[in-house]
């Protein structure tokens, strides 16, 4: 945006050059021809007092013979094709020709062939020996004073095809600083996209404009009229050199020089078969093909009726009496039906309390370790089954088991015999165990004084390694970061559109048009402005304000950026109120003005915004475009449902220097925020956003996420103490609920939360907003597992007659210790593998989820199993709840009766399980998750990935509005700066050929490529050419009125200070480009010079942080580092379009690289955001492969007793 701003000033620079060309003459005006071979005028005579401007004295006569040398040398120089022998302009009329030619020499030059043929219009209609036959005195005037006639009006007749050629040799000539065309500033009202050679040349001689000296009227003409024969020369097309010495155009100035472009590759067709969906067609079969060999196989098998000689069997009444007998008669038997492996499958999922001790093959619930299924068993009578241990010889079975089979059995074994001692261990010295647990809580949890806690965005989505970051870092410290945005969105809510008759028709305009509307928005953006007012940190002191001048100690508001529609009308509502009537007799108003200044916006009369730039209609404007249409070239503004304010505010990369910014950006929300509740009339619709808003709504949702957090765990823990309890009687309610246990496992999982986040803070890792929010719950979900397993483990087992309660604790965590050790271990590995991520966010949440369920882990096998001591040995002592200081009567002594099964327990063992092992219901189940999978994998194809920055917003914010709005109503790209790091030689015409875009310039040069991917914006997302500073400043140089050095030491002068002296820069080559010590010695002017009408290519507004230089204080000679090269997204919507313009702006920047040497990337403020979409894909499928590999090597060991138990004792 900063590079549009600043230079719309050239249109003036054009108007006086032609002003002083044409400088005509007055008279009283007959419309009359003149003899063939006569002049209309010679020499200037009068000078306009309003004006200042040379008019031309009329005369009725032969052509005359030059003599004054430097006239002659002026004439051969800008009108080689007439001769001095016969002129009709005398050498006053030339050295105000050759003086207001600098100007538009400065805009045209860049395309020899265009300065040519539009210097032959002016050669020719000043100084051509046959006025008479093409130019007609319609008015001169006579003055008294200086008894002189002079010419005030003409008419100028062309051949149409000659006016044609001209205006297409030029139309396509660019204008570096804007990115725009020249025409943009030479067609009045049309601007480039609507301009054609008429209005190109009517413009221009329309005495209303600017510095246009008198007017002159030209016609199109196919043949002679009116007895006048049209001007017709010869032209020459902006492809061809003009004399053979100077080159043609180049590709960004004239179309026809560019290359033919490769051929564009088809946009990929989707994968289709048949006119199907490809990928559901191809699972289609599978899943038929799938479920046919499936139900095959089960038909095929249905017959069998014994699945082995020795296989393992027992049917369902063996599991309800608990005898040894029984037992040993389960491990001889022999499988028949399919009965037994139900009630196996339903034993495993809900173990009878009544055995929970007396482990069958395999309990699934006592360990998921399962060892053979489990490779150790403890009967009810403490009787120890057989291991099967790595001695046990293989010929006792049908298959010897492998060594790693063997091996996973004694693991299992191992673990339930550690676990059944710890467990003993912590339960027989409670107190000792929750004292250490607290004091390794209270020295974990005190590093959170340390905690760091990050809120930029910036900071939680890229990684400082990334290249978006480093790319940005670069940017930021070399050119300062991108503004600091304050944007409101005002649309238009229940009003008519608006209509207006003129001398096209009714032009209709939308409801943002209302005159009431538009007032209200001046009102609102005037109250903008003030916000601060009288403080440190005004809007003025905080603006971005280009055209500022150096040295200057104040800014005023009128010279801040703002992008408003009231930019057109200098902020007042006097021109805004401005009526007219047009020469036809149709009123003109506020409408017209719109009109105008949206066609050309830098018109520099009517339309530059009081900070001296242009406003920007699509930044402007919003609603104008139909949903899906994209910015054309010429969209219809009058459309607008919307108006849109932006202020801009300098932003800067030592964030100490934002203070004043961020205090007014505080003001600001405060005030919008009232005023959209208070004072907003209704007829509007407001939604807007400050450059700190996102980070100060993640902080306001972080702290509103703690009640959230805290109703949580109080509902769990009500929840944990009803279900943990087992009360039958009224009378022990108080004895036999478990709300001090039930306290005290919410309580473990919220300290393995604040041990994990103490210690990470004192390591250094940053927190992120997302841990608050996230992790408590996630651990909440993980922890209670576990705390239900452990206690309801614990109480359907049968306490033994020989067991301490201790010692019944201790085997309960013998039985699902290796359970629990399995999980956390599997789900910490899981997180840890999340923090390979490059992405600080899932980084800094992987690490403390995973260290959390660790801590959980361990305090739950260590604390909770101590309060759950506590609890049994209250419980057993008859004592309430909580008030455990008071005993139960005897009456109500607990019985020795074993535990009951529960509702969900009976509904799993006797209904769920049993049914589940029908057969066809097995069949049913298998072939239902097979086709739920084929669909899946059908589907996954088709997932959109991306970053819906709407989620990250709370329902209840202002932010999340102006995201919506945003996306309905913003109708232009983000800027996108293609950044030259250092290393180029900018003063050698060679590397200067490999990045402008001028004469002599290489095809493949930096701009021209910039130029070429503006032309395909479907595929580059580019939407208009570069800025480029190497040209403005070649043209600059070039142009005598602009580079201005002081008197005394030579150093630099700003052009419009008239008591410093010319540069007089020498140019070399037939580039006629400033010699390698002239560029290095004024290039620094250039860059700190403002745009003015007399010298449009100033740098400082639009290079003046673009370009990196460093000057030497001795020989004054400035070397040039780093610089950029702005343009323009396309307008992007959804989140493809978001990382696919980087990855095409990356592709484009990696040729650019190639093609000069010097490293070269893109850079936009949202690439951070967006960059790891990039390999999305990948980066998912290896987040899910690791976290699967490493589950099944961290299962492989404890888990090999499954396949020793399939195979040695039957496969259900």
């Amino acid at each position: 945006m900063a590079s549009l701003n600043s230079f719309v000033l050239e249109l003036g620079v054009i108007f006086c050059l032609i002003n002083t060309i044409l400088s005509a003459t007055n008279n009283d005006s007959t419309s009359r021809r003149t003899s063939n071979g006569q002049c209309i005028w010679y020499g200037a005579c009068y000078q306009d007092p309003n004006t200042g401007s040379m008019k031309n004295c009329y005369y009725d006569g032969p052509p005359k013979k030059l003599v004054d040398d430097e006239a002659i040398a002026i004439l051969k120089k800008r009108c080689p094709d007439l001769s001095p022998e016969a002129t009709c302009c005398g050498p006053d009329q030339l050295q105000i020709l050759e003086m207001n030619m600098a100007l538009p020499q400065t805009l045209l030059s860049r395309c020899p062939p265009c300065m040519e043929n539009f210097l032959k219009t002016v050669c020719h209609m000043t100084c051509s020996p046959e006025h008479s036959k093409f130019l007609n005195v319609t008015e001169k005037r006579f003055d008294p004073a200086t008894n002189v006639t002079y010419v005030n009006e003409i008419d100028y007749f062309m051949e149409n095809s000659f006016m044609e050629n001209v205006f297409g040799s030029c139309r396509q000539v660019s204008v570096p600083s804007t990115g725009g065309k020249v025409m943009d500033l030479m067609c009045g009202d049309w601007g480039s996209s609507k301009c054609t050679a008429l209005r190109w040349f009517s413009y221009l001689g329309n005495k209303e404009t600017p510095m246009v000296p008198f007017q002159i009227t030209y016609h199109n003409e196919t043949s002679p009229t009116k007895g006048f024969i049209p001007l017709n020369l010869p032209t020459v097309p902006c492809s061809k050199s003009a004399d053979g010495i100077l080159p043609a155009c180049s590709c960004v100035d004239c179309e026809e020089s560019c290359p033919v472009p490769p051929p564009q590759p088809s946009p990929a067709l989707p994968f289709r078969i048949a006119g199907l969906d490809g990928y559901a067609f191809v699972m289609t079969v599978v899943f038929i093909v799938g479920s046919g060999i499936f139900l095959l196989g089960v038909f095929l098998c249905s017959g069998r009726k014994h699945l082995g000689r020795n296989a393992y069997s027992y049917s369902r009444d063996d599991f309800e009496t608990g005898t040894e007998s029984n037992f040993d008669e389960r491990q001889v038997g022999l499988v028949s039906g399919a009965e037994e492996m139900r009630a196996e499958v339903a034993r495993r999922l809900a173990v009878p309390q009544h055995h929970s001790s007396q482990v069958a093959l395999g309990d699934a619930e006592d360990s998921p370790l399962q060892s053979s299924k489990r490779s150790s068993m403890t009967s009810e009578q403490a009787h120890e089954l057989e291991t099967h241990s790595i001695s046990k010889h293989p010929d006792d079975y049908e298959n010897a088991s492998s060594f790693i089979e063997k091996l996973g059995a004694n693991t299992d074994t191992l673990l339930q015999n550690f676990f059944e001692k710890w467990g003993t261990f912590c339960a027989e010295r409670p107190w000792l165990i929750l004292f250490l647990g607290a004091c390794l809580v209270m020295g974990l949890g005190h590093g959170i004084k340390y905690l760091r806690i990050i809120t930029d965005p910036v900071e939680l989505w890229a990684s400082p390694s990334s290249r978006s970051r480093i790319e940005r870092e670069f940017f930021d410290s070399h050119f300062e970061p991108f503004y600091r945005t304050e944007q409101v969105i005002i649309r238009a809510v229940n009003l008519s559109r608006v209509y207006h008759n003129t001398s096209d028709g009714v032009l209709v305009f939308g409801p943002a048009f209302n005159p009431n509307f538009l007032k209200s928005v001046l009102d609102l953006q005037e109250r903008i402005q003030s916000i601060g007012e009288g403080t440190s940190y005004s809007f003025d002191k905080i603006c971005f304000a280009p055209l500022r001048k150096e040295g200057q100690k104040d800014t005023e508001v009128t010279e801040c950026v703002v992008q408003s529609i009231w930019g057109y009308y200098q902020n007042s509502i006097d021109i805004f109120e401005e009526d007219g009537t047009d020469p036809l007799g149709y009123q003109t108003n506020y409408l017209d003005r719109f009109v105008k200044c949206a066609g050309n916006p830098y018109d520099p009369v009517d339309c530059l915004a009081p900070y001296g730039g242009p406003v920007d209609p699509a930044i402007a404007m919003g609603g104008f475009l139909r949903p899906g249409e994209s910015l054309a070239r010429h969209p219809d503004y009058k459309n607008a449902t919307t108006v849109i304010l932006t202020f801009i505010v300098n932003n800067y990369h030592n964030k100490s220097l934002l203070a004043p910014a961020m205090s007014w950006e505080q003001d600001y929300v405060a005030f919008m925020k009232n005023w959209t509740a208070t004072q907003k009339p209704f007829y509007m619709d407001i939604a807007f956003t400050s450059e700190r808003s996102i980070e100060d709504e993640l902080d306001r949702e972080s702290q509103s996420d703690v009640v959230t957090i805290l109703i949580s765990y109080m509902i769990m823990f009500a929840y944990i103490a009803i279900s943990l309890g087992q009360v039958n009687t009224c009378s022990r309610l108080l004895i036999d609920s478990k709300v001090t246990l039930g306290l005290g496992g919410v309580l473990i999982v919220l300290a393995s939360v604040i041990s994990s986040v103490g210690l990470f803070a004192f390591i250094g890792t940053p927190a992120t907003l997302i841990i608050i929010e996230v992790i408590p719950f996630l651990v909440l979900a993980v922890g209670v597992d576990n705390i239900f397993i452990l206690v309801q483990t614990h109480q359907r087992g049968v306490k033994k007659s020989n067991e301490t309660h201790a010692q019944h604790i201790g085997r309960t965590l013998g039985q699902v210790g290796p359970s629990m050790l399995l999980t956390s271990v599997s789900e910490s590995c899981c997180f840890f593998l999340g923090s390979l991520s490059d992405m600080p966010a899932v980084k800094a949440f992987a690490l403390y989820a995973g260290m959390a369920l660790m801590f959980d882990f361990l305090l739950q096998i260590t604390c909770f199993v101590s309060l759950m001591a506590l609890d049994i040995a209250r419980q057993s002592a008859n004592r309430f709840d909580i008030f455990c200081f008071i005993r139960g009567s005897k009456k109500n002594e607990p019985s020795s009766s074993n535990g009951q099964e529960g509702l969900l327990y009976s509904f799993f063992k006797y209904i769920y399980v049993p049914s589940l092992m029908n057969k066809p219901v097995r069949c049913a189940v298998m072939i239902i998750f097979f086709g739920w999978l084929c669909s899946s994998i059908a589907v996954a194809p088709h997932i959109e990935i991306g970053l819906d920055q709407e989620l990250s917003m709370p329902e209840d914010s202002f932010v999340l509005k102006y995201f919506r709005s945003l996306k309905d109503y913003l109708s232009i790209g983000p800027p996108v700066y293609f950044v030259v790091k250092s290393g180029l030689n900018y003063s050698d015409v060679d590397a200067q050929n490999l990045v402008c875009a001028g004469r002599y310039c290489k095809e493949n040069s930096l701009v021209t490529q910039l130029y070429s991917a503006s032309k395909i914006p479907e595929t580059s997302y580019i939407a208009r050419p570069s800025s480029s500073w190497v040209d403005d400043y070649f043209d600059w140089a070039d142009s005598k009125p602009c580079c201005k050095a002081k008197k005394t030491d030579h150093s630099f002068c700003p052009h419009d200070d008239f008591g410093c002296q010319s540069c007089n820069i020498k140019f070399g080559g037939k580039e006629h480009r400033p010699l390698p010590e002239e560029f290095s010695r004024y290039v620094s002017f250039f860059l700190r010079d403002n745009p003015t009408n007399t010298c449009p290519k100033g740098g400082h507004a639009a290079y003046g942080q673009g370009v990196n230089y460093n000057t030497n204080t001795t020989t004054k000679l400035s070397t040039v580092g780093a610089s950029y090269f702005m343009t323009y997204h396309t307008i992007l919507k959804t989140s493809e379009d978001y990382y696919e313009s980087m990855r095409m702006a990356r592709k484009l920047a990696d040729n650019l690289t190639k093609t000069i040497g010097v490293e070269v990337f893109p850079y936009s403020v949202f690439y951070v955001f967006y960059e790891q979409y990039l390999t999305m894909w990948p980066d998912t499928l290896f987040s899910l492969g690791s976290p699967m590999n490493k589950e099944k090597l961290a299962n492989h060991r404890s888990l090999n007793g499954d396949h020793f138990q399939e195979t040695h004792f039957g496969r259900a």
